[in-house]
């Protein structure tokens, strides 16, 4: 008995959906324990994030940031590798886009933008690809060594913005001096979202054209899917990993650079704010697939805005979405024990016996 090529496809789709409807199962049970109504919850999630014109806003300049931070993870994870360290290339990017002006005079136009964004996306190409090469050359888990390259990134960007880089009238909260008028990014029309929402839309659906339908792009997914058979074809297998590591991290060194110039206006410690670790559970919920990152990231960037209403109506900590989201990642990672099972051969359609055997 085989499996048809949609029963892979209702899995994939089926399995993160049950997911998260555990996870906001299990996060009514949690409200419910504090002594609050599941129900109101559950509701205030939702008109919190897509209630009115206002909650949409919000939740799309949330969810900005978090696709470019997925890519970070699902770029690499294409090439075969578990990369979770988007949050050290989005802090290393914001410090690059705020320090570029302390370097060199720039065009006070939309071409000095492009190119702090451009530092910002180098910084944070430069620093995954790193974590890329380690694993290749010198055989370290990739894992690992991403995760602890962001805790460097991190402090490096502590030392800098609260020591050389330091704006002398940030008084209580050390930052870098603040980019001029004229290189920050502005609002989509007259909507209370920035510019960067279009950044991430535009590089999933690149990076989507890129795997599918690029020379370049099959070869990272053969790589992907078995490096050993790759080498023995030809295939450059350490480029291409290095190769996706960058892009993924230019993706979040980019959303970095786009977080201080559309929003902080400079570096400071607002930007350690988990959007890396985020972009983590977004590309896992979206199996690693651009064009699904986009609609994930606009659902938990509406987690992410529902949680000020969660505050003011219930009396909820501000972060206890922050609970909705790691029981999501926690089902995420439990739901990839089912696959293949959710849909078991004996329940599946039998092919008819004359065409089982034409077939064969």
């Amino acid at each position: 008995m085989n499996r048809e090529p949609w029963h892979d496809v209702a899995e994939a789709f089926a399995l993160p959906v049950l997911a998260l409807a555990g996870a906001i199962l299990l996060f009514g049970l949690w409200v419910w324990i504090g002594g609050n109504s599941p129900v109101q919850a559950w509701t205030l999630l939702f008109v919190g994030a897509f209630g009115d014109a206002f909650s949409w806003q919000n939740t799309l300049q949330r969810a900005a940031p978090l696709m470019l931070t997925a890519l970070c993870v699902a770029l690499p994870a294409r090439a075969g590798l578990t990369v979770i360290g988007g949050e050290g290339a989005l802090v290393l990017g914001g410090l690059a886009c705020a320090g570029l002006p302390y370097l060199t005079p720039l065009p006070q136009n939309i071409v000095g933008t492009a190119l702090l964004l451009l530092a910002a996306s180098a910084a944070g190409a430069a620093w995954i690809a790193l974590a890329g090469a380690l694993r290749q050359y010198r055989g370290v888990n990739e894992t690992i060594s991403s995760l602890l390259l962001g805790y460097i990134a991190i402090a490096i960007f502590k030392h800098l913005v609260e020591g050389p880089m330091r704006d002398p009238t940030s008084l209580n909260k050390p930052s870098t001096l603040p980019l001029s008028e004229a290189l920050r990014i502005g609002s989509i029309g007259d909507y209370d979202v920035h510019w960067g929402l279009v950044f991430g839309v535009v590089l999933c659906l690149a990076s989507a054209i890129w795997l599918g339908r690029s020379t370049h792009g099959f070869a990272t997914r053969v790589v992907g899917g078995n490096a050993r058979a790759a080498r023995l074809v030809g295939l450059p297998a350490h480029r291409l990993i290095i190769t996706a590591c960058a892009l993924g991290g230019a993706a979040a060194g980019l959303a970095g650079g786009i977080e201080v110039a559309a929003i902080h206006t400079n570096a400071n410690a607002s930007l350690i704010a988990g959007l890396g670790y985020a972009g983590i559970l977004v590309s896992f919920v979206a199996r690693h697939q651009p064009l699904a990152i986009i609609p994930v990231a606009v659902l938990f960037g509406g987690f992410g805005a529902a949680g000020s209403l969660l505050q003011r109506r219930m009396g909820l900590p501000d972060a206890s979405v922050q609970v909705l989201l790691g029981f999501a990642f926690v089902l995420i990672l439990a739901a990839e024990a089912l696959r293949g099972r959710l849909l078991p051969l004996h329940f599946l359609p039998q092919r008819a016996p004359l065409a089982a055997a034409k077939a064969a």
